[in-house]
């Protein structure tokens, strides 16, 4: 039988505010910002939107006691959710200053530009205190996703989406085979720690031909040993005198972000090595 949370008042409070923040965020930067169409501003308002929408789907189900009819399991979704707004919202929070608050706009257009940037902060608070009510204490009987591998796996997959983002425009990994296989080592690792999520969220963990745990362990070493060769080999490849000056900025970031993975991925087989948990 899933282990379902109760939704305590505090947490219903954290929630409501966090529904509140991203819609007034989002509101108010469709209204009145005059964003450009496409690039970061329509990657700042999906942020927004889709935090929204997750939360609102949250608190419906829990208001009205859904969470045994859900198709997934309620150990885990909402916590992964938070996670994810958590993320999304600090990442919209700091992308959309620096895009549109430097453009040298004034007046009410950049009233409305600092008010969305200001609740987006607040959101990714809401989010960051969501994820502290519900997370694994220690002792606990809890889901996988409220485990500390569990939130690691939600970071993982965001920063290889950033990767992604930042490698293909413009597209920075084709001028040499050890560079493709960076981004062989970002899609695979990305795509396995995908599935981790899917399968703890969609109970179907029970599915896989060997114990999850074992899985678990091995594609956290795997992970591990893909990301430490990316981490050297990014930077070697791709600071080579012959192409430096190519959307350096870009690079560095990639390049960071391969490092921070990998240190995510250490982290993660360090506490899978040693967690004893029960999947919702």
């Amino acid at each position: 039988m899933p282990v379902i949370p109760i939704c305590t008042s505090q947490l219903l409070w954290v929630r409501v505010a966090a529904l509140l923040f991203t819609c007034v965020a989002f509101s108010v930067a469709a209204h009145g910002a005059y964003l450009p169409y496409g690039g970061m501003s329509d990657w700042c308002i999906f942020c927004w939107a889709f935090s929204f929408a997750g939360t609102l789907l949250v608190l419906l189900v829990e208001q009205f006691n859904l969470q045994t009819r859900a198709p997934v399991s309620w150990s885990n979704f909402p916590i992964t959710l938070a996670c994810y707004g958590f993320l999304l919202c600090l990442s919209a929070s700091v992308i959309f200053p620096i895009f549109f608050l430097k453009d040298g706009s004034y007046g009410t257009v950049r009233d409305y530009r600092i008010t969305s940037t200001v609740f987006s902060c607040l959101a990714a608070v809401a989010y960051l205190g969501e994820v502290s009510l519900t997370k694994a204490r220690p002792g606990e009987v809890s889901g996988y996703m409220a485990t500390a591998p569990g939130l690691l796996k939600v970071c993982q997959t965001f920063v290889a989406c950033v990767i992604f983002i930042l490698v293909s425009n413009p597209v920075s990994y084709d001028h040499h085979p050890a560079l493709r296989w960076c981004l062989a080592v970002y899609c695979i690792c990305f795509i396995l720690s995908m599935a981790v999520v899917v399968l703890c969220v969609g109970e179907c963990t029970g599915c896989l031909p060997v114990p999850f745990s074992k899985f678990l362990s091995a594609f956290g070493l795997l992970a591990v040993i893909m990301y430490l060769t990316a981490t050297i080999i990014w930077p070697i490849f791709q600071f080579d005198k012959q192409y430096r000056g190519r959307e350096s900025s870009k690079l560095i970031t990639v390049a960071v972000l391969t490092g921070l993975n990998f240190l995510l991925y250490v982290a993660d087989l360090a506490y899978s090595a040693r967690l004893v948990f029960v999947s919702g």
